[in-house]
């Protein structure tokens, strides 16, 4: 895979990365296999991926112990660990916290989880109410001294939240929600984040499968099911998102690849966006994800599935 520079840092990664909300996250998702998850890690890293997104949140630190185990039988030069701490639980409920002394004492915590010397990207996950966003990212920028991380970065930051984050030019990478059907970003964060030299990741790029080509516009949720009570997935927006992922569809036949393949070619096409991060459930979903490398839109098929979701 080609590599590609994590803002003004000195970390590289190829393009593809994973998300591992699915490893160890018991706290956000049923019914997963720890097994099934240190697979799909392992699987990940022999095809070439490198960017393993992770975070506290996901099983509140089992996403971190499960990757640690798996990259122990990797060279740590050739995994880019991102991970992301905010949440504290210490007083017994679940508080947004960016507390400088409580960022520092999350990396060295994480790095413990993780078996590693050093993180290559850390984010804080979210925003508090009451911290300078300064003086957070100033804590992390110590601990960058320390050599215990080496690109910092914010995540689910409004604009206004970004450029006080970045007051003094630490912040490396943003990673927001956005995806062919939320576009928000590209109004007002992503020219701030060009002229500034920051690199963007999205999360939620599928949209929780909505954009993998599996449903259409006559798919009905049962009631059991807890899409039939997302609007995403229920009314005139999911017929919507189908219309436009149909056009996806003569796109990805012409090349023998599937609608997902073909939406992940358009992000990782996208200059605004650094690397793509899609989950996996098991190891046998990683070839199909690593396959979208090989797909060269061209500017009129990039352009048709840009306007068919800019009109949504």
């Amino acid at each position: 895979m080609n590599r590609v520079k994590i803002g003004k840092s000195q970390v590289t990664t190829a393009p593809l990365g994973l998300g591992t909300n699915k490893v160890g996250g018991h706290n956000l998702f049923s019914n997963l296999s720890e097994s099934d998850g240190r697979e799909t890690v392992r699987a990940a890293l022999e095809s070439g991926i490198q960017l393993l997104d992770t975070a506290f949140m996901y099983g509140k630190g089992r996403s971190e112990e499960l990757i640690g185990e798996v990259i122990a039988d990797f060279p740590r030069d050739q995994v880019i660990i991102a991970d992301k701490a905010a949440h504290d639980f210490s007083s017994g409920e679940m508080v947004l916290n960016n507390d400088p002394q409580f960022l520092k004492k999350s990396v060295d915590d994480a790095l413990q989880r993780l078996k590693t010397d050093y993180i290559d990207i850390f984010y804080i996950h979210f925003p508090d109410d009451k911290t300078p966003k300064s003086e957070a990212v100033g804590a992390l920028q110590e601990m960058r001294e320390a050599g215990k991380i080496r690109a910092i970065g914010i995540s689910n930051f409004t604009l206004e939240q970004a450029k006080e984050a970045n007051q003094d030019g630490y912040v490396d990478v943003v990673e927001n929600y956005y995806s062919l059907i939320h576009r928000d970003e590209e109004k007002q964060l992503f020219p701030y984040l060009r002229d500034a030299n920051i690199s963007f990741v999205p999360y939620f790029p599928l949209e929780s499968g909505l954009l993998t080509g599996k449903y259409t516009s006559d798919t009905i949720f049962a009631e059991s099911d807890p899409r039939s009570k997302n609007e995403k997935f229920t009314g005139e927006s999911f017929k919507k998102a189908m219309q436009a992922v149909d056009k996806i569809r003569p796109i990805a036949r012409q090349h023998h690849v599937s609608v997902l393949q073909t939406v992940l070619a358009w992000y990782l096409a996208n200059p605004d966006l650094t690397a793509v991060i899609p989950g996996a459930r098991n190891a046998s979903q990683i070839p199909g994800l690593v396959q979208s490398l090989d797909l060269t839109l061209t500017k009129e098929e990039y352009d048709l599935i840009d306007k068919s979701f800019t009109a949504l």
